[in-house]
């Protein structure tokens, strides 16, 4: 085996060695039977809160063991592969060669995203997201632009497997969204999606503009952790202003014919939380409550860290701010504005595929915090 095929193998092996540490996989083993058994006690389902709670982590931490066990084989059978590919070719045939430094290289990639895994341990890492989608500069391309990175964020969510609860959409009136608010369901997708916050930037011949000029525009996205019991925010409810009104879908086309939609006001703080995506105005009370929490959760975070900073713990509180442009004219490109990650194929981010801006992501935020310390 050529020298450096062995010392890439070797190097695969080491940080397979330390994920597997990082994540402790008997302890991910003994969970799964914890989890297991709790699924399997017949009165779980009396709370159907727990009970999804404990299905979805056994599903994530099932698929997180199942990985690492699967990963840990490949490493061990690429030697193999490759003795028997040198064999091969002694006999003629270079075609065995070419598909292990195929596997190989498919091997580092599954590698290091596994890797990236281990790098979300932020107090609230392991929690669910709420996203929060706003269009912002450049009008009726804003709205369409944001409602695009709506689409881009759920198409990713469904090819991972992650469900997604749409609790609020505002359309605009000539297309597109003003904002909308969902959740994404899986332990850690707070720790994932949270490298997305930040302002998004459009640049591309406008499809509404009859002129066709150039036009760019931009969305915010802000991303918070579900709150959980556990959380210390409470919210009285004199603090709190509830209003109904009937929901609608686009074109302003009534969805259903009774005042089920809520829009809470915290009168504190002046934060605006709507939902109308259930059947009824109590759930829909229920589901923006949590976003009302989960923004105060934040709010809180941030007056802590304005805190800290103001007594020199340093941070970089402002990192997400203007942070991905979205270039489809004159050029085709997507490039991150920290990472400088970029893919030279928009359609296809748009569509879902952003592991890799994510990935880069988490790994630049991983070193920023290593040297702010």
């Amino acid at each position: 085996m050529h020298p450096d095929v062995s010392a890439d193998i070797a190097a695969l092996d080491a940080t397979m060695t330390t994920v597997e540490k990082v994540l402790d996989i008997t302890e991910l083993a003994r969970r799964v039977d914890e989890l297991e058994q709790m699924a399997a006690d017949p009165d779980l389902w009396n709370d159907q809160d727990r009970a999804q709670k404990v299905t979805s982590e056994l599903s994530y931490v099932q698929a997180d063991l199942r990985r690492c066990r699967e990963l840990r084989q490949r490493v061990e059978d690429l030697p193999l592969m490759y003795e028997l590919a040198e064999e091969a070719r002694d006999e003629g045939d270079s075609s065995a060669v070419e598909e292990a430094d195929a596997e190989r290289a498919s091997l580092r990639e599954d590698v290091e995203a596994m890797e990236v895994k281990t790098m979300l341990s932020g107090e609230y890492d392991q929690r669910e997201a709420v996203v929060n989608i706003r269009a912002g500069a450049g009008g009726v391309d804003a709205a369409d632009f944001a409602e695009m990175l709506m689409r881009m964020y759920i198409r990713w969510a469904e090819k991972a497997g992650h469900k997604v609860e749409v609790y609020d959409t505002s359309y605009a009136e000539e297309a597109g969204i003003k904002s909308a608010t969902f959740v994404v369901r899986d332990p850690y997708m707070y720790g994932t999606l949270s490298v997305e916050q930040g302002t998004h930037r459009l640049v591309r011949i406008s499809p509404f503009d009859n002129q066709g000029r150039r036009q760019t525009s931009f969305a915010e996205v802000e991303v918070l952790p579900v709150v959980e019991t556990v959380d210390s925010i409470e919210v009285p409810e004199h603090d709190v202003r509830v209003d109904v009104y009937r929901s609608s879908g686009p074109g302003g086309q009534s969805v259903n014919t009774t005042d089920s939609a809520v829009r809470l006001t915290h009168i504190p703080t002046g934060i605006v939380v709507t939902c109308q995506n259930e059947k009824s105005q109590l759930q829909n009370k229920v589901a923006a409550m949590k976003v009302l929490q989960a923004k105060l959760l934040e709010r809180k975070r941030q007056e802590e860290r304005a805190a800290m900073d103001a007594l020199g713990a340093g941070g970089n509180a402002s990192w997400g701010n203007q942070m991905r442009s979205y270039v489809l004219h004159p050029y085709q490109m997507v490039k991150d504005l920290r990472t400088e990650y970029e893919v030279n194929n928009p359609s296809s981010v748009l569509d879902g595929e952003i592991d890799g801006f994510i990935e880069a992501g988490i790994r630049w935020r991983m070193r920023e915090g290593a040297e702010v310390e």
